[in-house]
């Protein structure tokens, strides 16, 4: 049963608002994918995005899926290039899904995806070795917005409980915002839905709109980070640190929940002072709510584009020790409790009340760590 008046019936694509071109991302190509072109709002709302980049070579496919552009490359190297320079429009029609991770202590959460990857170039990004992105790593915006909400209104309306629906799986949660402004659908959408709540990650510092818009508390924001000589090393392209922080404090200010994940740790030279120094500044200037630690998890395509990339001998390959049961690479266990353990400790100095979790970790890490009690309110969770 939907809403007293349906919630469904008054959505629509963003109208009446300037796109802004993201600093960073260059696009290189158009693509018009299927469904892109299919009604008049679609229509207006690419050319309007698609007015920002005059330059930009416009390529229509419209019989074409949004995963089915060739880019004129066979190495992942040369794909990857071309991809994040890659601007496609299409729609997406399996957009929200649950996780089905498996041999971890992931909760397997719902999610969702107006969004396809992400323009920024962090060497180790786990996503670039999924499936998906290996073979069609373009940056997409999804035209049928619509649609995907009334997917998420039909199964929380069915489930009947408050419960989290997570932008930033498969994507950068608001990377695109200053082009596309889902935003402002997204954000009153979750503020009015009796049990569907939004999570977003990101590294963005695009916090404009969010902090005009009626929230409600429904929707939370978390940022991916690291401390900023470590960040420097391994993620290019990307907003500093700094300037993560200073949007983490602005949307705290306007009274959105905010979040810290803090991963991937990477175990450089002197990394125990690096990672307690650069908490003890988060938590002093942030109103961390949550903040969840990782290592490396990655599949084995990422780790193989992280090499060609940074070459073989890295300081995380360096500190792959092992395959777990879920497929994934990851540290030697010892060092991950180890440092799992110091900044779970530095971060309750800080903060006693703050909440702690660990990401894509077997029960047996939790408890290592002394977090246990915690176990299922990971980031991507309520």
């Amino acid at each position: 049963m939907l809403f007293a008046e349906p919630e469904t019936s008054r959505l629509s694509l963003p109208t009446d608002y300037l796109p802004v071109r993201p600093e960073g991302f260059d696009v290189a190509r158009i693509v018009l994918a299927k469904g892109s072109q299919s009604t008049p709002a679609r229509r207006h709302f690419v050319e309007s995005i698609s007015a920002l980049y005059p330059s930009a070579s416009l390529i229509k496919c419209t019989d074409l899926p949004h995963n089915r552009i060739d880019l004129g490359e066979a190495g992942p190297v040369a794909l990857q290039r071309e991809g994040v320079r890659t601007l496609v429009f299409g729609e997406l029609k399996s957009a929200v899904r649950k996780s089905e991770e498996t041999n971890n202590t992931c909760p397997n959460y719902w999610h969702f995806s107006v969004y396809g990857y992400c323009f920024y170039g962090c060497a180790y990004c786990y996503l670039a070795g999924t499936p998906g992105v290996w073979h069609s790593p373009t940056v997409k915006i999804y035209v049928n917005l619509p649609e995907i909400l009334e997917q998420i209104d039909c199964i929380a309306n069915r489930l009947a409980r408050p419960m989290s629906f997570y932008l930033g799986k498969l994507q950068d949660g608001l990377a695109l915002d200053p082009l596309s402004a889902y935003s402002t659908v997204l954000v009153p959408f979750f503020a009015r839905h009796p049990f569907a709540r939004q999570v977003i990650l990101t590294k963005s510092d695009s916090v404009e709109r969010l902090c005009d818009l009626n929230h409600r508390g429904r929707t939370i924001l978390s940022w991916s980070l690291n401390p900023p000589d470590i960040a420097a090393q391994v993620e290019t392209n990307v907003p500093p640190i700094e300037a993560r922080i200073e949007a983490m404090q602005a949307v705290a200010k306007v009274g959105y929940p905010v979040r810290a994940n803090v991963m991937p740790l990477i175990p450089v030279f002197g990394w125990k002072q690096k990672y307690e120094e650069f908490l003890r500044y988060l938590l002093s200037r942030v109103p961390v709510e949550r903040l969840t630690l990782g290592g490396i998890c990655s599949y084995p395509n990422a780790r193989s584009l992280l090499e060609h990339k940074i070459g073989r001998d890295n300081v995380i390959s360096r500190h792959i020790a092992e395959i777990g049961a879920d497929g994934r690479a990851r540290y030697d266990r010892s060092l991950r409790v180890k440092m799992y353990t110091r900044l779970a400790h530095v971060a309750r100095e800080v903060r006693p009340d703050i909440e702690l979790a660990i990401c894509l970790e077997d029960q047996s890490v939790w408890r290592a760590v002394n977090i246990e009690a915690s176990l299922g309110r990971c980031n991507c969770n309520l």
